[in-house]
C-alpha cells in the first residue's frame, strides 16, 4: 500500500470555505453576545429564522464579491477586500430587511458590534485557511505519465487553475525520446522508476497524458493497473483538465470526440426549458423597464460624447445557425468598420470615452433584452457571434459551430470566466467554456453565472 498525503479537492475546499465562514460567524456572535452588552442578534432556537437569513446573505454576497474564488482566497492581500465588501453589504441588507431580521437597534453600538463580529470572524478564519489549508502540506501531488508534446500547456493550465494542484514529476513513456522536459520543480523519470517516484513523493494521483496509444507499453499498462488496484487514482488528462478549468479541452479532442460531449439533459428537459424561458421573459421585462430609467442619461451622454445614432444593429448567428439582428447602444465611433469587419479588442481606439463607460458597466447591452423578449436570445448562453467571424473560426477551431445548439445569451460561462475575445486563441478559450456550459447546463450553473455576472458589473470588468 502506498502512503498518500492529505489534500482537499476543489469542491471540498469550496464547501469548507462556505461552511466554516458560517460556523465562525455564528460562534463569534454567540461569544460577543455572552461577553459584551450585545443583544441585537441572539442565537437561540426561537431565532432560527434570523440565523437562516444571515447565512443566506453571507452565501449570496460572498459569492458576488468572489469570497469563494480559490485563486483569490489563497492570497490574503487579495481576499481581505472581498471580506470587507461581503461583511459591509451583508450587514447593510440585514438591517434593511427588518421583516425577516431583528428590528433595527436604537443603540448604534449594537450595529458596530454586529459588523465587527462578522468582519472579524471572516478575517480570522480566512487567515487560518491561508496559513494551513493552502500550505504545501495539503498540496495534491501529481505524477504525469505520457509524452513531451503539449506537456507545457497541460502543466501551465493545471497549475494556474488550482494553486494546490502540484505536478511534481513526469514519466516519459515515449519510445524514441527526442527531448527532455525542462520546467522548474518538475523532474523527468523513466517508466521503470514509477513506483519509487510515487513512494518518495507521496503522490496522490497519476494523470495519463498520452496521444499515442502505442507509447503505453504493456509494462506501463500493468504498472498502472497495479497502482489502480492499490487505491491510487489514475485519471486521463482531459478529464482532469475539465475538472480543474471547468472548460472542454477541444484542442486535445480527436476522432473519439463523442466521449467528450455527453451534453446535459437540460438541453432537452421540457421543465428546465420552460422555466428558463419564463425567467428570460420576466428578467428581460424588468431589464427594459430599468433601461427606460437610464435612457435620459444615456441619450445625454450619447449627444455629448458619441455624437451619432444612439442604437446600432448587427447581424448575428443564433440557435441552429439562424440569423437575427442584435440591438445595442452604440459605443464606437461612426464608421468604425469602414474598411471591413475587424476584431474588437481591449482598449480598442474605436471605442469612445462614454462608450467605454457603457461597456464597463454593461449598460450598452440593455437593448438586448428586446432580443431576449423576442426569443432570439436567452439571458444565459454562448455569446452570439457575427457570421463573418463564425465562418472564419469554424475553419480553424474544431466543434466551433456546436455553440449554436442552444440560444445565444446576454451573459454566459465564457463571458464571466475569460477576457474579451480578440484573437483566435481567445476564441478557443471562450469556445472551451461555452462547450462546458452546454455539457453541464443546469439551474445551479445558471445561478452561478448570474452571480458572477453581478461581480463583473460591480467590479466594472465589462468590455
Amino acid at each position: 500500500m502506498l502512503k498518500k498525503g492529505i489534500h482537499f479537492n476543489i469542491s471540498e475546499r469550496k464547501v469548507l470555505l462556505r461552511l466554516i465562514d458560517v460556523v465562525t460567524i455564528l460562534v463569534v456572535l454567540y461569544f460577543v453576545g455572552n461577553t459584551f452588552d450585545f443583544d441585537y442578534f441572539s442565537i437561540t432556537p426561537e431565532n432560527w429564522k434570523w440565523m437562516l437569513v444571515l447565512i443566506l446573505y453571507i452565501s449570496v454576497f460572498g459569492t458576488i464579491f468572489e469570497l469563494y474564488d480559490l485563486q483569490k482566497s489563497s492570497k490574503f492581500e487579495k481576499v481581505w477586500v472581498n471580506i470587507l465588501l461581503t461583511a459591509s453589504v451583508t450587514v447593510l441588507f440585514y438591517f434593511l430587511t427588518p421583516y425577516f431580521t431583528p428590528v433595527l437597534p436604537e443603540n448604534r453600538l449594537q450595529i458596530l458590534y454586529f459588523f465587527v463580529s462578522i468582519l472579524g470572524a471572516l478575517l480570522l478564519w480566512r487567515f487560518a485557511y491561508i496559513t494551513f489549508v493552502t500550505s504545501p502540506r495539503f498540496y495534491k501531488k501529481v505524477l504525469i505519465v505520457g509524452e513531451t508534446s503539449n506537456i507545457k500547456t497541460i502543466l501551465e493550465t493545471f497549475n494556474d487553475s488550482d494553486p494546490n494542484y502540484k505536478i511534481v514529476g513526469f514519466i516519459n513513456c515515449e519510445i524514441n525520446k527526442t527531448e527532455k522536459v525542462n520546467f522548474k520543480g518538475l523532474r523527468e523519470y523513466s517508466p521503470k522508476q514509477i513506483y519509487q517516484v510515487i513512494r518518495d513523493n507521496n503522490i496522490s494521483e497519476v494523470v495519463v497524458a498520452s496521444y499515442n496509444s502505442e507509447n503505453i507499453t504493456s509494462e506501463i499498462y500493468k504498472d498502472l493497473i497495479t497502482l489502480l488496484e492499490g487505491g491510487l487514482p489514475i485519471k486521463e488528462y482531459t478529464q482532469v483538465y475539465e475538472e480543474l478549468t471547468q472548460r472542454i479541452p477541444v484542442q486535445f479532442v480527436g476522432r473519439d470526440f463523442y466521449k467528450y460531449f455527453p451534453f446535459s439533459r437540460s438541453n432537452q428537459n421540457k421543465m428546465y426549458l420552460f422555466f428558463h424561458r419564463f425567467v428570460d421573459i420576466v428578467v428581460s421585462t424588468i431589464g427594459i423597464l430599468i433601461g427606460i430609467l437610464f435612457l435620459p442619461f444615456i441619450i445625454l451622454g450619447n449627444l455629448i460624447a458619441n455624437r451619432g445614432s444612439l442604437f446600432y444593429t448587427q447581424e448575428r448567428i443564433g440557435k441552429n445557425g439562424k440569423l437575427f439582428l442584435i440591438v445595442k447602444y452604440r459605443t464606437m465611433i461612426r464608421n468604425a468598420e469602414k474598411d471591413g469587419a475587424v476584431w474588437a479588442k481591449k482598449n480598442d481606439h474605436r471605442i469612445t470615452p462614454f462608450g467605454k463607460f457603457m461597456r464597463n458597466t454593461r449598460l450598452d447591452e440593455i437593448p438586448q433584452f428586446i432580443n431576449i423578449l423576442k426569443g432570439e436570445m436567452s439571458l444565459i448562453g454562448p455569446r452570439p457571434e457575427r457570421p463573418h467571424f463564425v465562418r472564419e473560426l469554424s475553419q480553424v477551431l474544431p466543434f466551433y459551430e456546436t455553440r449554436h445548439i442552444v440560444k445565444p445569451g446576454l451573459t454566459g460561462w465564457a463571458q464571466v470566466r475569460t477576457r474579451y475575445g480578440s484573437s483566435i486563441d481567445d476564441s478557443l478559450l471562450k469556445l472551451q467554456y461555452d462547450l462546458y456550459y452546454i455539457k453541464h447546463r443546469s439551474f445551479a450553473l445558471d445561478v452561478n453565472i448570474l452571480m458572477k455576472t453581478l461581480s463583473t458589473v460591480i467590479f466594472l470588468r465589462g468590455q
